[in-house]
C-alpha cells in the first residue's frame, strides 16, 4: 500500500535528511578545510582535478537513472516491479563496467604519470559513482528517507574517516584520497545492496524486454540528466577553462573557494531529496501556495547566511594563510549560493513535477552556451581571472531568473519585486566585499542587511512564526506515537504548513 503523506512522517523524513547532511557537512568541512592544511598545494590541486572531472562521470548512465526516478518517484517499494528494476541495475553495471576499463587500456598508452593516475581513478568512478547513484535513487523514489539517509551517513563518514586516517599517517600523495572517496563509494553501495536486494539480485528481464524498458528509461530521463549535466557545467565548465588557462597552484586556490561555497550548499541536497516525492504525492492545485511559502523562507536566510562569510575569512586568514587569495574569490563566488540554492530546491523540481523537462534543457543549455563563451573570453581573450568568476555569478543569476520566470508562468505567481531585492543585495555582497577591507565590509553589509529585513519584515516575521509553529507541532508529534496516529494523513493545509516549515533549504543531480 502506497504510503501518504503525513505531518509525522514530514518531519522524520527532514529530520533524517538532516541529520544525514551534519554528516556531509562534517565531511565536507574536513575535505575543505582539513586536508589543505596538512597536504602541499600541489597534491592538494591534482586531487581537485579528481574531483572535478570524477563529478561528471554520472552522465555515463545517458539518463537511465533520471528515467527511474521520473517514472517510479510515486511508489513505495513493494509495489515495485522489482526484476524490472534490477534488470537496469545489472545493464548499468556491465556497461559502466566495460566503458572503465576501455578508458584505463586506452590512457595506459597515451598519459603517464600525474595525468595517467588521475584519469585510471576517474575511469574506476565511472563504475562507482553511477551505481551508488543507482543505490541511492532507489531510495528517494520509493520515499524511504531513513535508508537514503544512511547510505549518505555512510558513504560520507567512511571517506571522511580513511581521509582522517590518511592524515594522522602525513600521507601526502593525492591519489590515496581519491582512493578514499571510491572507498566509501564501495562500502555504501555494499550495505545499499544488503538493505535493498530485491533491487540488486536474481533475474532481469528477457532481452527484449530488457530493451524496450530501457529504451522508456533513458527516453524519459535523457533530457532531464542532460539538464542536470549542463547545470553542472556551470560552476564546473569555470574550473575546467581555469585549469586548462592557468597553473596547478592557481587552480587548486580557486578550487577551494569553490569547495567552501560548497559547504553553504550542503543542506539543500536533504530537503530536496525530500521534496521532489513529496511533490509527486501531492495534489497539483497546492504547488503554488508551497512555492511562495518555500521561496518567501529561504531568500531571507540566505542573505543572513551570507555574513557567515566575515567572521569565516577572519578563521580562514588565520587558519590557511597561502590560500589568503582564496577568499577574494570566495567574495565574488559566494552569493551564488542564493541563486543555485532556488534553482536546486525548487524550479528544477517544480520542473520536474511538471514534467517541463525540455524547458529545462533549454534553459540550461543556452546558459552553459552563453556561461562558455563568458569563460573563454575572460580567460584566453582578456586574461582575467576575475572576468571568468564574474561570469560564473551572472551567468547563474540569469539561469535563475530564467527558471524562475517559467514556473511563475505555470503557477501564476509574481516575484518580480523579489528579484530585484535579491540582484541588489548581491551587488551590494559582491561590491562590499571587493573595495572595503574585512572589518569595514561586515558594518556596511550588516547596515544592508537592516534595510533588507525592514523591508521584508513580513516575510522575515512569518519565518519566526513558522518555526514555533513546526516546534510546537513536533512536541504534539512526539505524544501521538501510535500507529494509527502514524498513518494517519495530514489535511491538505496541515500538509502545506507542515511541508513549508521544514522544507526551506542540489535537485537530485547526476
Amino acid at each position: 500500500m502506497r504510503q501518504k503523506i503525513t505531518t509525522k512522517r514530514l518531519v522524520k523524513n527532514m529530520t533524517l535528511s538532516l541529520v544525514a547532511q551534519i554528516i556531509s557537512l562534517a565531511a565536507s568541512f574536513i575535505f575543505g578545510m582539513i586536508v589543505p592544511k596538512f597536504i602541499d598545494e600541489y597534491q592538494y590541486s591534482y586531487w581537485q582535478m579528481y574531483l572535478l572531472y570524477v563529478g561528471y562521470v554520472g552522465v555515463l548512465h545517458f539518463g537511465l537513472l533520471d528515467g527511474l526516478v521520473l517514472r517510479y518517484s510515486q511508489y513505495d517499494y513493494d509495489e515495485l516491479d522489482k526484476a524490472r528494476i534490477r534488470s537496469q541495475f545489472q545493464l548499468l553495471l556491465g556497461f559502466t563496467s566495460i566503458l572503465a576499463f576501455l578508458t584505463c587500456l586506452a590512457s595506459s598508452f597515451f598519459l603517464e604519470d600525474v595525468t595517467l593516475w588521475i584519469v585510471v581513478l576517474v575511469a574506476i568512478g565511472i563504475v562507482s559513482k553511477n551505481i551508488f547513484s543507482y543505490t541511492s535513487y532507489t531510495f528517494q523514489i520509493t520515499n524511504r528517507i531513513a535508508q537514503y539517509a544512511i547510505l549518505v551517513i555512510l558513504q560520507k563518514a567512511v571517506y571522511a574517516i580513511t581521509v582522517v586516517i590518511l592524515l594522522i599517517c602525513r600521507v601526502n600523495d593525492f591519489y590515496w584520497y581519491c582512493i578514499a572517496d571510491l572507498f566509501g563509494d564501495i562500502v555504501a553501495i555494499f550495505i545499499g545492496a544488503c538493505l535493498n536486494r530485491g533491487l540488486y539480485f536474481g533475474k532481469g528481464l528477457a532481452p527484449k524486454e530488457l530493451f524496450r524498458e530501457t529504451w522508456q528509461n533513458v527516453s524519459a530521463g535523457i533530457m532531464l540528466m542532460i539538464a542536470n549535466f549542463t547545470s553542472g557545467l556551470l560552476i564546473g565548465g569555470a574550473k575546467m577553462v581555469i585549469q586548462w588557462r592557468w597553473d596547478e597552484l592557481i587552480f587548486g586556490k580557486l578550487a577551494f573557494s569553490f569547495s567552501v561555497s560548497n559547504l553553504f550548499m550542503t543542506f539543500i541536497t536533504a530537503i530536496s531529496v525530500v521534496l521532489f516525492p513529496s511533490l509527486k504525492r501531492m495534489d497539483e492545485k497546492e504547488f503554488p501556495e508551497v512555492y511562495e511559502k518555500i521561496r518567501n523562507a529561504i531568500s531571507p536566510l540566505l542573505f543572513y547566511v551570507l555574513f557567515l562569510f566575515f567572521p569565516g575569512c577572519w578563521i580562514l586568514e588565520m587558519w590557511l594563510p597561502a590560500y589568503h587569495q582564496s577568499l577574494v574569490y570566495l567574495g565574488i563566488l559566494l552569493p551564488i549560493i542564493v541563486f543555485s540554492t532556488k534553482v536546486s530546491l525548487l524550479t528544477n523540481n517544480y520542473l520536474k513535477a511538471y514534467r517541463k523537462e525540455k524547458l529545462m534543457l533549454i534553459i540550461n543549455v543556452a546558459s552553459v552556451a552563453i556561461g562558455f563563451a563568458l569563460f573563454l573570453l575572460g580567460a584566453y581573450a582578456l586574461n582575467s581571472l576575475d572576468f571568468v568568476l564574474y561570469a560564473v555569478v551572472l551567468v547563474i543569476v540569469l539561469r535563475s531568473i530564467a527558471s524562475e520566470i517559467v514556473v511563475m508562468k505555470i503557477i501564476r505567481k509574481n516575484f518580480t519585486f523579489d528579484f530585484i531585492m535579491e540582484l541588489l543585495m548581491t551587488v551590494s555582497f559582491i561590491l562590499i566585499v571587493q573595495f572595503l577591507s574585512l572589518w569595514w565590509a561586515c558594518l556596511a553589509y550588516t547596515g544592508v542587511l537592516v534595510i533588507y529585513s525592514i523591508l521584508n519584515r513580513n516575510k522575515i516575521v512569518a519565518i519566526f512564526v513558522q518555526l514555533r509553529h513546526l516546534l510546537h507541532r513536533k512536541k504534539v508529534l512526539a505524544g501521538n506515537t501510535t500507529d494509527g496516529d502514524d498513518e494517519a494523513p495530514c489535511a491538505p493545509d496541515e500538509a502545506l504548513a507542515t511541508k513549508d516549515e521544514n522544507e526551506h533549504g542540489q535537485n537530485i543531480e547526476s
